[in-house]
């Protein structure tokens, strides 16, 4: 028997391990750290091996601990690289870590020799060989041309192999002339190094290159072996003029989502036994093609399926302890040690220990250690070996036991002990024996049945073992059984109806009575229900369960059960909701046509109401919404399985699914069916939009949209084009390849300006033609036009402007469609080419010019224009725009109010020799800054304006008039107040 103490002990559990470790060689790092921690009562010592031996940690060797860590110091290759392990003990046990590895990394310089020259045809491929130096681990590769750092691009071209560093290049070409040298990188941790090799120089012998089929020349090993969760990287690249496409497929299976592929990669993330096959790679140009295969085989790691873990057994214990790997081909090597030192009581057998007898010297740590050639995994237990009298503390008999009337009671007796106690029970001072109505189980369990009020009393349970004796007590006492008074009725309803199932019992007014309800037998959990399930009632005799908006899954058996703490009762009914059909099943196309196919699918659930029709639905590849189809028969009967889909459309890729209803509503909608392609035919449709015009001399061009997707019906559609002059008899034709096309040019010498053409259009596919559309006129090029506008005048309206009319030209002359007219105006001395220009829009003859210099002389011209350029121009005619209007403002203002009227004076303004004479003056005059303005004309620097009686103030604006257009104002606020005011204009 084991003391007790307040912290229980326990042996090692590791925490932490060593793992694997690269150091660089001439890493300015002195030192190495292993790491290894455990968990354990009393704390655990450590000790540490190498390759197997112990290792001696001295005051002056290079090795020291730190915690459970070991710290190598100044680590030399030739002394420290190999495996290392963690021993961690303490007095329940010890155990043995992972195996980790310690390992040197360098990069050796490449060779010093010259390397020899490469010379080859020009569009020939051409592979330069990289030959790395010694290293470890693996390096990353790339290649300079002539100097540093022009390094080679990865086009599709050129190929970078990092399995053995190569450089490929599929076609040589001009550019490729130079000095190549191979770069090699390591990195380790956060060191890089890198190295180039001595240069080798291509040169290119010029002759006229073939074209010629792909040949791999970069090629993946026919067997690639991968751990389950790595990267897999294939490589392939193929010599060949034109430059060769690489395709990569899995000849077992499909493509996995998990592929990345960049033409002569193919990598595969975190790869699993589903990726395991043979692989192909193809390289096709024009002139042919070449492929390889290969093989990629998943391994993987030992991975534990189950763990052994700490277990306490009793004390001459004769059967298995319940430890097991469950790892195929696995060994646990501690195990059979263990064995060949006890082979009378251990026996190892299918990862199982096995002992015939415990004792206590078994207590202590064990490891089971599974490995294969990628790794070692470890599993560490504890077994505890325990001698215990019996003792009732932590689980006496209950002291109150309530029992039903006519009902059954179980009063286990569960002492600790160890070995195994041996069990009797009494009543007061009758020993209990088994009887129609007394069972004692194996395991000291006492059962009575058929329970009267003669049973109350006292019942003691007595345990014994080699350790010694204990015994508990407790009390029985009877009481009334619970009944269900009220069960609930089975009900049929429909989806989304309300339902109420009645539930009362009696009981034992002693005790506390609880309902529960279960579905299928399985409890019903009405706060998880989402407002389904309510209990009806707060009363405790009344259990009644409410059902809202009730769904098809609320179907089934019913169980409402009244229980209290010594017994309980149960009563069942069948509720049946009623709602539309579940989705049918299985939907297979066959006989499939051109514009047909014949569906078949099998019966869903009818969800209690008879299947009254079946609908059909499709989509295709050209759109995700799903569409009613039309069949035959047009209704399809509840009692069918089979259907023709119909008005489909030729060569598109569809899927079906098929949906039931009943008189409750349409169910839910089948799995979609495997996609299909109807077959082809010919065109029923012809394109559409057929127009054209416009382009160069003597061309017609002819335009059309497009024909979509879903009306070309086959395979090698394209358009076929009949086309005359208006008014002959034969037609020309031309054939237009692909569908994508959207016009045609025709070109002839005979072709005139602007001549009307008779065009039909039609489709065709390698099934047929199509019907031919309406006749479109379509008009040939236009040429500029080529007679000019006539009687061209000019007249300056003001200093700035002028206007512009002439005769238009005669539409049978026009080469095209007359689209305006153009004017071009420049100044006396100018050049007509660096005119001014302003274009009219349709058939006007006259224009407003602006923007021009006053008192200039001008030469202008008129052309008319059309799509293809500007036709000659006409005559050219001269204005002269007026002089400006005088820039000082009338001054001196006054003003005087007679009655209703105030008279406005100012003195007048003269023209200066290059200013255009005054004619007049403008007056704006307003009331107030939110009315409209009044306009007064004057001939004389006076005016009179009318006033009402309530005048206050008005807002006056004056300026000159003439030829050459308004002056400068001058503005004044007029006030009324008596005596006569004046203001100098601003």
């Amino acid at each position: 028997c084991q003391a007790q103490s307040s912290t229980r002990s326990y042996g090692p559990v590791f925490e932490e391990q060593p793992a694997h470790t690269l150091f660089p060689e001439g890493s300015a790092e002195e030192k190495v750290t292993l790491a290894c921690r455990a968990r354990a009562s009393p704390p655990a010592t450590y000790r540490w091996k190498m390759n197997g031996t112990e290792i001696k940690v001295e005051p002056d060797s290079r090795y020291r601990l730190v915690a459970g860590d070991l710290v190598i110091s100044n680590p030399v290759k030739a002394k420290d690289a190999g495996s290392y392990q963690c021993v961690a003990s303490n007095s329940r046990g010890t155990v043995v870590s992972r195996e980790a590895s310690l390992r040197f990394g360098f990069l050796q310089e490449f060779s010093a020799e010259e390397r020899d020259p490469v010379k080859i045809t020009e569009g020939w491929g051409v592979m330069f060989a990289c030959s790395p130096p010694p290293h470890y681990p693996g390096l990353s590769y790339r290649w300079l041309l002539n100097e540093f750092p022009n390094f080679i691009p990865a086009d599709g071209r050129r190929f970078v192999s990092q399995t053995t560093g190569n450089l490929y290049i599929a076609k040589t070409e001009a550019s490729d002339l130079g000095n190549y040298s191979c770069f090699a990188t390591s990195h380790i941790d956060f060191i890089t190094k890198s190295v180039f090799s001595k240069f080798s120089r291509l040169s290119l012998a010029a002759e006229d290159a073939r074209q010629y089929a792909p040949s791999i020349k970069a090629r993946f090993p026919a067997d690639t072996y991968a751990l389950a969760g790595q990267m897999v990287t294939l490589e392939c690249f193929a010599f060949g003029n034109p430059v060769p496409r690489i395709k990569w497929r899995k000849l077992d299976g499909s493509q996995s989502s998990k592929w990345i592929g960049s033409e002569p990669l193919l990598q595969i993330q975190d790869v699993g036994f589903e990726d395991e096959g043979t692989y192909e790679c193809e390289a096709e140009n024009t002139k042919g093609r070449d492929t390889h295969q290969g093989r990629i085989i998943i391994q993987a790691q030992p991975e534990w399926l189950k763990v052994i873990t700490d277990t306490e057994a009793d004390i001459g214990k004769q059967s298995t302890v319940p430890w097991g790997s469950d790892q195929t081909q696995i060994k646990c090597p501690a195990f059979s040690a263990m064995a060949n030192q006890a082979s009378d009581r251990l026996l190892v057998s299918g990862g199982e220990l096995r002992f015939s007898k415990l004792v206590l010297e078994d207590s202590g740590m064990y490891q089971c250690v599974a490995e294969n050639k990628h790794g070692t995994v470890y599993a560490s237990a504890e077994l505890t070996v325990q001698a215990l009298a019996p003792d009732f503390r932590l689980s006496p008999v209950k002291r109150l036991i309530p029992a039903a009337r006519s009902g059954k009671v179980i009063i286990p007796c569960q002492p600790r002990a160890a070995p195994k106690a041996t069990v009797l029970w009494t009543k007061g001072t009758e020993l209990l024996v088994n009887s129609s109505r007394v069972t004692i189980t194996a395991d000291g369990t006492l059962i009575l049945q058929n329970i009267s009020k003669s049973d109350e009393g006292k019942y003691t349970c007595f345990a014994e073992n080699f350790m010694g004796k204990a015994n508990s007590t407790g009390i029985l006492s009877v009481r009334d059984a619970t009944k269900i008074t009220l069960a609930p009725s089975s009900a049929d309803i429909n989806v989304g109806e309300n339902l109420t199932l009645q539930c009362h019992a009696s009981h034992d007014p002693t005790m506390d009575l609880t309902f529960t309800w279960s579905l299928d037998d399985f409890p019903i959990d009405l706060d998880r229900s989402e407002g389904h399930y309510r209990r009806a009632s707060a009363k405790e005799a009344i259990g009644d369960l409410s059902i809202f908006n009730t769904q098809l899954r609320h179907s089934g058996r019913y169980t409402c059960t009244a229980q209290t703490v010594v017994d309980s009762a149960s009563e069942s009914a069948t509720l049946t909701v009623r709602g539309p059909p579940g989705p049918p099943g299985g939907v297979v196309v066959r006989d499939i046509g051109d514009t047909t196919v014949q569906l078949s699918w099998s019966r869903g659930f009818d969800n209690h109401s008879p299947i009254a029709r079946y609908i059909v639905e499709a989509r295709t590849l050209l759109s995700s919404k799903w569409k009613q189809m039309r069949t035959n028969p047009v209704n399809i009967e509840g009692n069918a399985e089979t259907a023709q889909v119909v008005n489909l459309i030729p060569w598109m890729d569809y899927e079906f699914r098929v949906l039931a209803s009943n008189i409750l509503g349409v169910g839910e909608p089948s799995l979609p069916s495997s996609k299909i392609r109807t077959k082809e035919a010919a065109p029923t449709v012809a394109p559409s939009g057929l127009g054209g015009g416009g382009g160069a001399p003597n061309e017609l061009i002819i335009n059309w949209t497009p024909t979509l997707r879903d009306y070309q019906n086959g395979d090698g559609f394209g358009y076929i084009l009949s086309f005359r002059k208006k008014g002959t008899q034969g037609w020309l034709t031309a054939r237009v390849p692909h569908a994508e096309s959207l016009h045609y040019v025709y070109r002839n010498e005979s072709i005139g300006p602007y001549t009307p053409f008779e065009v039909k259009i039609k489709a065709y596919n390698r099934k047929g033609e199509g019907p031919e559309s309406l006749t479109a006129i379509v008009y040939s090029a236009e040429e500029e036009p080529k007679v000019a506008p006539f009687r061209v005048m000019a007249k300056a309206v003001l200093s700035s402007e002028m206007d512009v009319s002439w005769e238009p030209v005669e539409q049978g002359d026009m080469t095209g469609v007359l689209l305006g007219y153009e004017i071009r105006y420049w100044k006396d001395g100018g050049k007509e080419e660096a005119a001014d220009r302003v274009r009219t829009a349709g058939l006007v003859t006259s224009a407003h010019v602006t923007g021009l210099h006053p008192n200039t002389k001008y030469h202008v011209s008129v052309r008319a224009y059309n799509r293809a350029g500007t036709g000659p121009p006409s005559p050219s005619t001269n204005v002269t725009t007026t002089k400006p209007p005088p820039k000082r403002p009338p001054g001196n203002i006054s003003w005087t109010f007679s009655g209703s009227t105030v008279s406005i004076k100012w003195d007048p303004v003269v023209a200066k020799a290059d200013e255009s004479a005054v004619t007049g003056y403008k007056m704006l005059y307003r009331q107030d800054s939110h009315s409209a303005p009044t306009l007064y004309l004057a001939s004389k620097s006076r005016i009179d304006i009318p006033v009402p009686e309530d005048f206050t103030h008005a807002f006056v604006q004056i300026r000159v008039t003439g030829p050459g257009g308004d002056g400068t104002p001058a503005e004044v606020h007029i006030l009324r107040n008596s005596g006569r005011y004046r203001r100098s204009a601003g």
